[in-house]
């Protein structure tokens, strides 16, 4: 094999791995993981590495899987918007049939790794693989209450930990599943605000009632708002064995603020500036909620 075969070889290697991993979100799928995992350590009195290691790969393939689906159904759409048209199959680096079998795949061995685990634990995976790309997906062209479908595919890696842990679905696991079902309308919207004309072009309706003014903002506030309340509850010991220090609330609490600041200052200038801030924001909200709450138990 001469040295250009092989750079080729490696060259297509390349452009294949940096293809799957767009074609499952890398970065998203992970963020998923660190959800469950945190959810999974609230849960336990002491950590078994086996269930800990196949949530992360299970739930990883589960997510992957979701994405992939997204993306056949979407091809058409993502070939017009200027973040998507890049993607292997708008660009046909990929075909359907290949990215098809990646899909199915990942499904079946993400679900058969979970229900290792316990059957629970499956059936909520399987929920949301199907609830993403049956309902969710096809929802966006149609109406814009499609952000409340996908935010319970969205909301479940939280609990999926705790059922893992606990083989159970109890009120702890409810609350895991509010907290991050009503954080994702902020965090969606805001998204929705910034790419409105892109997604207008794909005929998506992304925004609350579809417009981009300061009623849309107004529901970004309302649901910030309802998202601090439920993220603090846990304080006042209505959730189970599942609850938090007065300290915690209060941190939780501070990093909510800085969303609603944000939300409050997108009313005021309707600029996506501000709009991209409070995205930002939210990502750094979510992660710190889990991490304070996974600290504050250990501390107990």
């Amino acid at each position: 094999m001469n040295s250009t075969a092989i750079t080729e070889t490696r060259t297509s290697m390349h452009t294949l791995l940096s293809d799957l991993k767009q074609l499952t979100k890398v970065g998203l799928s992970f963020s998923v993981v660190f959800s469950s995992v945190a959810g999974y350590l609230l849960a336990v009195d002491i950590i078994n590495y086996t269930t800990l290691f196949l949530l992360a790969v299970g739930g990883f393939f589960m997510v992957g899987a979701s994405n992939t689906f997204n993306q056949i159904i979407e091809k058409d759409t993502d070939a017009i918007m200027q973040r998507t048209k890049n993607r292997p199959l708008p660009t046909g680096r990929m075909s359907v049939n290949f990215a098809l079998t990646i899909a199915i795949l990942l499904t079946v061995l993400g679900l058969s790794i979970l229900y290792s685990i316990n059957p629970k634990t499956a059936l909520f995976g399987a929920i949301s693989i199907f609830i993403y790309t049956s309902v969710y997906t096809p929802l966006k062209s149609v109406t814009p209450l499609t952000v409340f479908v996908g935010a319970i595919p969205g909301a479940i890696p939280f609990m999926l930990g705790w059922v893992a842990a606990t083989n159970e679905f109890g009120i702890e696991a409810g609350f895991l599943f509010m907290i991050q079902f009503f954080w994702q309308f902020p965090h969606f919207w805001s998204i929705g605000w910034l790419q409105f004309e892109e997604y207008k072009k794909a005929g998506f309706n992304m925004l609350p009632m579809n417009t981009k003014d300061k009623g849309a903002v107004k529901q970004i506030i309302f649901y910030t708002a309802i998202m601090i309340l439920v993220s603090i509850s846990p304080v006042l010991k209505v959730s189970g064995r599942f609850y938090i220090y007065p300290i915690s609330a209060v941190i939780v609490a501070i990093f909510g603020f800085i969303m609603l600041y944000y939300g409050i200052k997108l009313h005021k200038s309707e600029d996506n500036t501000d709009a991209r801030k409070l995205m930002l924001a939210s990502v750094l909200y979510i992660t710190m909620v889990q991490v304070v709450y996974v600290v504050d138990k250990f501390l107990h």
